[in-house]
């Protein structure tokens, strides 16, 4: 049995790893947009991403003042069993890695009568999944306010098909992308409902960046929206040039026959997320 304690220890420490350790593959993916990218101040501004990467690492301080909202995604077993109030725990984690590792906290009380800050990062945003087997796989991301911002979604008709998607893709980065800290990580949700969508856009963002997506229709619509997006030219740091998206990333479902829901959400160039497997 898992207890509400281990998640908790697990959200923790994904908190705190998160928000001052760049992860690898984005890591990765930044370093090897040094050689594509052909602007001088490109260049420069990437090289600045790589020298805060560093410095945030080895000396455990955030990535980014705005070290977000936390979202907690849980992957349970069907064979598991969660012993504890689970929320609880992990909100008490989310307000001692806050505390713990001076992270500022940016959580309002209330989106329009009480915008007070909860003080503690609290609460976090908690959405729980079942997978074969046993354990829990416990993925924490912390998602600045300027990315989220960037997002969007759209009920587009059936008959717009790929090209509609691809042209709302296109437009949402093109309209807001420069202010979400490019080069960007771009999830896209395709399919399921309304409210379904755009967790589909999230959950792409935890996907590693250089893997292939096993299915090749899919595969060449993500490599085909990458190419759109570079040749905005937006650039790193907005500042123009080659590289605007270190990676896009898509999910599908199934769907309504009369909808074809469409959600973007983007990730900043810090892209901060971590996985942690408890058993």
């Amino acid at each position: 049995m898992v207890s509400g304690e281990d998640i908790g220890k697990a959200v923790y420490d994904a908190i705190t790893r998160a928000a001052t350790t760049l992860r690898p593959d984005a890591l990765a993916a930044m370093r090897a947009s040094l050689e594509r990218e052909r602007s001088s101040r490109g260049r420069a501004v990437l090289g600045q991403l790589l020298e805060n990467a560093g410095v945030a690492s080895a000396d455990r301080v955030p990535l980014c003042q705005d070290t977000g909202s936390v979202w907690v995604l849980l992957e349970v077993g069907s064979d598991e069993c969660i012993g504890g109030e689970i929320t609880a725990h992990i909100d008490a984690a989310v307000a001692s890695a806050y505390r713990d590792a001076r992270l500022r906290t940016s959580i309002a009380r209330d989106p329009l009568f009480d915008r007070s800050n909860t003080g503690d990062n609290t609460p976090a945003f908690v959405e729980i999944a079942p997978r074969p087997g046993t354990g829990v796989t416990v993925h924490v991301m912390l998602k600045g306010g300027g990315s989220d911002n960037a997002s969007a979604l759209r009920m587009l008709a059936p008959g717009d098909g790929v090209e509609g998607v691809v042209r709302f893709v296109t437009e949402t980065v093109g309209r807001t992308g420069s202010s979400a800290c490019p080069p960007l990580l771009v999830g896209v949700g395709i399919g399921s409902t309304f409210d379904k969508v755009a967790g589909l856009a999230k959950k792409a963002l935890l996907r590693e960046i250089g893997s292939v997506h096993p299915d090749p229709d899919v595969a060449e619509l993500e490599q085909r929206l990458h190419a759109e997006i570079d040749s905005l030219g937006i650039g790193p740091g907005g500042f123009g040039g080659t590289v605007t998206a270190l990676a896009v990333h898509v999910v599908t479902a199934p769907c309504h026959i009369a909808s074809l829901p469409v959600a973007v959400n983007v990730g900043c160039s810090a892209v901060r997320s971590a996985t942690i497997e408890v058993r």
